[in-house]
């Protein structure tokens, strides 16, 4: 019972004691959760054979993030050992194959939770086999898995149907068709990322709007074509909307923000940067319509000005709320902004680096009455550089964090 609540390490450690401890520290029972991310990464494949031998059905999660040596020889051992796994993560095993997936579709139907990110040989052939033999699949994760088009999205979401979480962030060759797939099949989809899929349009993630009504974080940082119908719809469609990140969608406005703001009361973390055309006007749809609001980045949005700021340093979110807010390359915010901000008691960081009309002085006002919270800043140097060597040295502004 006590060594049941041992880490991977401890249990080596106590293995060793005595041949008692050893049978006790060893027993399958006590290897249910396994992450080696933290103990060890330069493993090799026996490894995993060893221990997949040794935990049998008892294995329910591993993790081998980072695991370079493991292939799919040691995996396909793995899969006919642990046939109870339910959370399986080989983010970064690059040297597995689609023959992994087989044997994971062949011998571990209970798998719920898989993490496949930068294992870039997958195809379309590993979704194929997973949608055969792991129907109870909710979350997967193929980020950077590049030779993944809408076949295998197609073929994933038939017999999967019960995703909730789908990360298929840099799989440049998806087109809206897949989205299209996805928002037909998975009516329970709850995250999906889609960042850098640089294909998409308005077309596939209406789509998602309108089939996945359960959505509750989205990220579409990176996909330029997208305009504000994709805000329109999630508002109209998604009212559940925590977390949206639209980083360099630079066609979004305040106009699509505020029918956003006005539908999804629940959001709580919003990344616009480079948002390059919204203005306070969103900021005031925020204020008023998003209590709950805890992140917000607006770098690089240069319209944004002090006033836009005043209403978010009045709005619902403000006393209780609000931790981070980012302001980089927001060349209109002056010290008056920092001043509005005093209010947010929540406030853990601010970032302010190349806002050209912050001062020092305003950034000490604000940490008197905020004392604890962490403010990024540039600053030019006040004195001149010294000579070095009989010549000027060069000297970039230093990043100052206070």
């Amino acid at each position: 019972r006590i060594f049941s609540f041992l880490d991977v390490v401890t249990l080596c450690r106590c293995a060793q004691v005595s041949r008692a401890w050893n049978v006790l520290a060893l027993d399958g029972s006590n290897w249910q959760r396994i992450d080696l991310f933290d103990f060890q990464r330069d493993i090799e494949g026996r490894v995993v054979e060893n221990i997949s031998k040794r935990c049998g059905g008892f294995l329910r999660k591993l993790s081998l993030r980072g695991c370079l040596g493991v292939g799919d020889n040691a995996l396909r051992t793995f899969a006919q050992n642990c046939r109870n796994i339910e959370v399986l993560n080989l983010n970064g095993c690059t040297k597995i194959t689609d023959a992994t997936c087989t044997s994971l579709s062949k011998f571990c139907s209970k798998l719920r939770h898989l993490d496949l990110a930068s294992c870039t040989s997958i195809t379309n052939l590993s979704l194929k086999a997973l949608s055969e033999g792991c129907p109870l699949l909710e979350q997967l994760i193929i980020s950077w898995c590049d030779q993944v088009t809408k076949d295998g999205i197609q073929a994933l979401v038939r017999g999967c149907g019960g995703l909730k979480a789908l990360s298929l962030k840099g799989c440049t060759q998806l087109e809206d068709e897949a989205l299209k797939y996805i928002g037909a099949h998975c009516p329970e989809l709850v995250t999906l990322n889609l960042q850098t899929c640089l294909q998409i349009t308005d077309d596939g993630l209406i789509t998602i709007c309108r089939g996945c009504h359960k959505l509750q974080s989205m990220c579409a940082s990176g996909c330029s074509n997208i305009t504000d119908a994709i805000l329109n719809a999630l508002g109209q469609n998604c009212p559940r909307l925590r977390i949206l990140e639209v980083a360099r969608c630079s066609q979004l406005t305040d106009v699509g923000f505020t029918t956003l703001a006005r539908n999804c009361h629940e959001l709580e973390k919003m990344d616009l940067e480079e948002c390059v055309q919204i203005t306070d006007s969103t900021l005031i749809q925020l204020s008023i319509h998003c209590p709950r609001l805890q992140v917000l980045s607006l770098s690089h949005c240069e319209l944004i000005t002090d006033d836009g700021i005043r209403h978010l340093g009045n709005g619902a979110c403000a006393h209780d709320r609000l931790e981070v807010i980012e302001l980089d390359n927001c060349p209109l915010i002056t010290d008056a902004s920092l001043e509005h901000l005093k209010s947010c008691h929540s406030l853990e960081r601010i970032e302010l680096y190349d806002c050209q009309q912050i001062t020092r002085a305003g950034i000490k006002r604000l940490r008197t009455h905020l004392p604890n919270i962490k403010v990024h800043a540039y600053f030019a140097p006040v004195t001149p550089p010294p000579s070095v060597g009989g010549s000027r040295q060069r000297f970039c502004r230093c990043c100052i964090i206070l």
